[in-house]
Parts: C-alpha cells; sequence; structure tokens
C-alpha cells in the first residue's frame, strides 16, 4: 500500500496539503464555536442547529452546480481556489461579530466555499488515478483532511490554554488560509476536450439505479449526522474543561487520520459495502451510548475515538463508491448530486437535532439520530453491483 500510495500522481498529493493546510485553519475555529456561542452571544442549541443547518444546506445546491459545470469545462482549478478563498477570509470576521446571526452569515459564507470546491475537487480526484486505486485514493485524501483536523484543534488547546482570546484566536486563522490558497494556485490539470451540449443535464438521467438507491442511503444517513458542535457542545454540558474541548476533537481527528488511508484502500480489495456497513454500525452504537452519557469520565474519551474509527471507515469510501457506480464523462454530476444530498439534508439533521435537543432532552435528540442510521442500513444492503 505504502509503494502505491506513494506512487500517487501529484495532484492527488498537492490536493491533499492544501486540504490538510485548509482544514487545520478551519478546525482551529470549529472547536471553539459552542464555547463562543454559549459564553460570548449567549445562544443555545436550537441556534447552534439552525445555524448548521442553514450553513449547509444553502450552499449545498452549489455543489451540483459546479459539479455539473465541471463535465461539462473539465476545469476543476478555479473553484478551488475562489472554493478555499471565500472559506479562509470569512473565519477571521468571527473576532468581530456580537450575535449569533452575523455568525450564521460567516458560517454560510465558508460553506459557500466548500460547495464550490466540493464536486470538482472530488471528481479531479477520481480523474487523476485509476479506478482500482479510488479507495486509496479519497482514503488518503481524507487522512490529510484530517490530519489538518489535528494540527488545528491542538492549536486551539495551545492558544487558549495560554490565554489568548477567542477572538485572537480567529484573526490568527488567517494564515493558514492565505497558505491554502497560495497552494491550489499550483495545480495543474489535465487538458480534456470540453462537453459541447446545447442543454446541460441537471437530472440523474442514465445514472444506474445502484446509485440512485445508494442516494437515498446517503440521504438518510446524513440526516442522522448533525453538525459535530452539538457533540462538542454536549461535553462541555458535561463539565469538560475549554482546554480540553480542542484536545478531545483533535483526537478524533488523529484516529480518522491515521485509519482513513488503511480502511479505504482494503475496500479496493475487499468491497465498498463491507466498510460502509460497518462504519455505519459504529455510528449507530456511538449514539446510542451517547444518548446514554449523563457524567463526564474516561469512557467518553474512547467514545470518540470509536467516533473517529467510524469515520474513518465511511469518509473516504463514501467517495471512491460514487467513483466506482458512475462514468467519467459522468462523475462531476454525480458527485454534485451525493455533496448535494449530503449537503442539503444537514438543515433538517441540525435543525431537528438542536429542536430535540432543547425541547426534549439530550436522549431523544441522540435516539432520533441512531434511528435514522439504521434506516440508511437497510438501504445501503440492497445496494449492489460488481464492484460491492
Amino acid at each position: 500500500m505504502f509503494k502505491t500510495l506513494l506512487a500517487l500522481p501529484k495532484t492527488v498529493w498537492l490536493i491533499g496539503f492544501i486540504s490538510l493546510i485548509n482544514d487545520s485553519a478551519s478546525e482551529m475555529v470549529y472547536p471553539l464555536l459552542p464555547l463562543y456561542l454559549s459564553s460570548v452571544l449567549l445562544a443555545g442549541p436550537k441556534a447552534l442547529g439552525i445555524i448548521e443547518g442553514i450553513a449547509e444546506a444553502t450552499s449545498s445546491l452549489l455543489r451540483l452546480v459546479t459539479g455539473v459545470i465541471f463535465d461539462r469545462t473539465r476545469k476543476a482549478k478555479p473553484w478551488l481556489v475562489f472554493g478555499y478563498g471565500i472559506a479562509g477570509l470569512s473565519r477571521p470576521l468571527i473576532a468581530f461579530i456580537s450575535s449569533w446571526p452575523a455568525l450564521l452569515f460567516i458560517r454560510f459564507a465558508d460553506r459557500v466555499g466548500k460547495g464550490l470546491r466540493s464536486s470538482p475537487r472530488d471528481a479531479l480526484l477520481a480523474n487523476s488515478t485509476s479506478k482500482k486505486n479510488y479507495g486509496l485514493v479519497f482514503g488518503f485524501h481524507r487522512a490529510m483532511d484530517n490530519s489538518g483536523a489535528i494540527i488545528g484543534p491542538l492549536m486551539a488547546a495551545v492558544l487558549v490554554g495560554i490565554g489568548i482570546s477567542l477572538q485572537n484566536i480567529f484573526l490568527l486563522a488567517i494564515v493558514p488560509a492565505i497558505l491554502a490558497v497560495s497552494l491550489s494556485l499550483m495545480l495543474k490539470e489535465k487538458k480534456f476536450k470540453p462537453i459541447k451540449t446545447k442543454k446541460i443535464n441537471w437530472s440523474l438521467k442514465g445514472a444506474p439505479k445502484s446509485f440512485k438507491r445508494y442516494l437515498w442511503a446517503v440521504a438518510f444517513f446524513t440526516l442522522a449526522c448533525s453538525s459535530d458542535m452539538f457533540l462538542l457542545f454536549r461535553v462541555k454540558e458535561l463539565g469538560m474543561e475549554n482546554y480540553q474541548i480542542p484536545i478531545l476533537w483533535a483526537g478524533v481527528s488523529l484516529v480518522t487520520a491515521v485509519f482513513s488511508t488503511p480502511f479505504s484502500a482494503l475496500s479496493d480489495k475487499f468491497g465498498r459495502l463491507k466498510f460502509l456497513a460497518l462504519g455505519w454500525i459504529a455510528y449507530i452504537l456511538f449514539y446510542l451510548f451517547m444518548a446514554q452519557a449523563n457524567s463526564l469520565n474516561f469512557t467518553i474519551w474512547i467514545l470518540f475515538g470509536f467516533y473517529g474509527l467510524s469515520k474513518a471507515a465511511t469518509e473516504g469510501v463514501e467517495r471512491a463508491y460514487v467513483a466506482d457506480l458512475t462514468k467519467v464523462n459522468q462523475r462531476g454530476t454525480a458527485f454534485g448530486w451525493f455533496n448535494l444530498i449530503t449537503g442539503f439534508m444537514l438543515f433538517p439533521a441540525s435543525f431537528v437535532f438542536g429542536f430535540l435537543y432543547e425541547s426534549y432532552g439530550v436522549q431523544i435528540a441522540f435516539l432520533f439520530s441512531a434511528i435514522s442510521s439504521i434506516i440508511a442500513l437497510v438501504i445501503l444492503i440492497t445496494c449492489k453491483n460488481k464492484r460491492a
């Protein structure tokens, strides 16, 4: 595996490093937002659900648009540069806000940047390698992304620990953001002839039935995947110290980064559905245990490590399976629909979870996510293709 990994195209490695740097900026801010929201902006779970839901859902349409445009132009670089630029410039603005609607606007800008770049980036990764290495490539990308999610929270923990204010930490996030944009300008793409058609096709017409069924499974699983900020909000309620929260989140990212590449590479050999099913089962168990957690002890750290394993078994494999099920000339559109659905479903996921959390209690909210995951798992086992 390591020999094959080192032989991956330069484009794959460069995109990996860009994701690492961008995520270090994002995750330096992300685990501090629940603290900032509750202690500075004086808002609770409902506001968090609205912020995360709208920010993800309203940007999700861009993921389809840029995916379809990629299929016609075969150019991803402009979307990556612009997407990383918008996200990177928006995060430091959190230091200047005084209300949660302003935070909503900034999170929206951040997610718009992600919406612009996600589908072209995923299609570019798939087109940069052979089908036999899809799992390895997407697993490696997720590992690099999660490596940034280790660096960012640890930087935040150190800065909080030495007494740097939250506002100044948000401002410092501009440094890695500028570096990520600079590296994206260095990307080189293979030259493809643009597809010349009179009409843009936004539909899934011609896509395999197994891909459409897979999107239904992804939709229900995403409904279960409310913002991870709720997990951090919960451990804060249980009494975790401020400096420990970024460390906990860095631990999740560490586990995910270590296991993403080998898990996804193994899916090249043993099949995507096995790893997706195992990852989703792990997710279900994590949320069932979190529904019962009522005190802060070492078990919480173990549970979050288990959560990292579930992410490692699914994040790269989910995208590799999209590439498996679709043809090259449909890939941008396919990733567009995949990213559209995962983005759009995050609105009801976060909104409903936040409403249930504040209105009916933490147990009901976590059980809702577990049940949605079970429905997704049932649909997933009906998805089969020759590589499944």
